[in-house]
């Protein structure tokens, strides 16, 4: 790989680099600011939010670090347990957030131990529509335009289930979901090859939610979540089809080394990301345009502190999309003309290399953030105070730290 070098930008193309990153947004997941943990069990943190107050607030002020993070994704169950509240939405605002896409929660509920809308039990199936029409209904009170869909719905065993069977069970149930939703909201199918059910999952990969979302109804596209993958699997490329073929929903951005590990992005392997928005800054190159669709993270920091991960994160996210912005276009076309495979790999080694530390600068400054957005943050003194906010309250409801479970 090239070395760190400053990249080459005429004027009016590093501005075109700086106003497309003024308008690049990352949607943040409400329960990354929660205690989570593994099937093993949780490691708790003292700053970690309590409820969803203090989750927005967190939210908040990623958003004033980074200038990045306007919307808060938003889980149902967890996040609103009875219903739609308005004066959630009032909290967000105060905050400086609002609210992004909703995720119905339809894996937590003991009826689900088969499935939801692959359950055999119509009663059960029911149940899993009903509560994703009833975030619908949430989504519309929030202003919400994102309904974001993913099953643990599988088997675990060979025979257990029916495939074709489930499959159809499944598209009935999108179809009503998909039918209730305003014109304004898209429905986000997500997929993953396995977890919770070991021998298959009903949603297993990107070709299933796209089979699924057409079958839905024109308002439902994929959702790629970026750790829900097989080793080795080429997420650029499905990146690619998706948007050729109009069908990508959005993200959900992770790193993983293994599976499903719900690292912070970058981490691990951030040359894979650089290549999953060079496809999309290609395609906006081509076309003209923004793509218009949700960059949103889903991590669950467990060992990292989490206001800490977020911002690390979104300044991840911004620096590989700022420099896939920073491919030669006219020298990758040229290379692939004259099938010169190494000139061609050279031109994103590059990019992917260049030291940006300027641009970034510009962009920070336009977005009135700190120009290391971390470094400020580790400084100003809001993890101790929120922890010991936290702890406090923690005592005063009688909370204990112990147990399992994921969130």
């Amino acid at each position: 790989m090239a070395a760190s070098r400053k990249v080459r930008l005429s004027s009016r193309r590093e501005n075109e680099i700086v106003r497309r990153m003024l308008r690049f947004k990352v949607e943040i997941p409400s329960w990354g600011f929660a205690d989570t943990g593994t099937r093993f069990g949780k490691f708790y943190q003292d700053a970690a939010a309590i409820d969803l107050s203090d989750k927005l607030a967190d939210a908040g002020v990623v958003h004033k670090f980074t200038g990045m993070t306007p919307a808060v994704a938003v889980h149902a169950l967890w996040d609103f347990p009875n219903g739609f509240d308005a004066g959630v939405v009032k909290l967000a605002k105060k905050h400086g957030v609002r609210i992004g896409a909703v995720n119905p929660t339809v894996f937590e509920d003991q009826c689900y131990k088969f499935g939801s809308i692959c359950n055999r039990d119509p009663a059960v199936r029911r149940h899993a529509v009903k509560h994703m029409l009833d975030s619908i209904a949430i989504a519309k009170g929030a202003g919400s335009k994102s309904l974001s869909l993913w099953f643990g719905d599988g088997a675990n065993y060979p025979g257990q289930g029916d495939i074709r069977q489930r499959k159809r069970w499944a598209t009935a149930a999108l179809r009503k979901v998909h039918a209730a939703m305003p014109a304004s909201m898209t429905m986000l199918v997500e997929y993953k090859p396995f977890e919770p059910a070991s021998y298959f999952s009903d949603f297993f990969d990107w070709g299933s939610s796209y089979i699924f979302a057409k079958a839905a109804g024109p308002r439902a596209k994929v959702l790629v979540d970026t750790g829900h993958h097989l080793p080795g699997c080429n997420i650029e490329q499905i990146v690619a089809w998706l948007i050729d073929e109009r069908m990508l929903g959005g993200f959900h951005f992770n790193d993983r080394k293994y599976a499903d590990d719900d690292l912070t992005l970058g981490s691990i392997d951030p040359y894979q990301i650089f290549r999953i928005f060079n496809e999309i800054v290609a395609w906006e190159h081509e076309t003209g345009k923004d793509l218009n669709i949700p960059y949103m993270i889903d991590q669950a920091h467990n060992i990292k502190p989490k206001v800490q991960a977020m911002i690390q994160t979104v300044c991840r996210v911004q620096e590989i999309f700022c420099k896939a912005l920073c491919v030669d276009r006219a020298a990758l076309a040229a290379a692939q003309a004259k099938e010169d495979t190494v000139a061609a790999e050279e031109v994103l080694q590059s990019a992917f290399a260049a030291d940006i530390t300027d641009i970034l600068r510009q962009i920070r400054k336009r977005l009135s953030v700190p120009s290391d957005p971390l470094s400020a943050f580790r400084k100003s003194g809001y993890e101790a105070a929120a922890a010991k906010d936290r702890q406090k309250r923690r005592k005063e409801m009688g909370i204990v730290s112990g147990g399992g479970g994921y969130a």
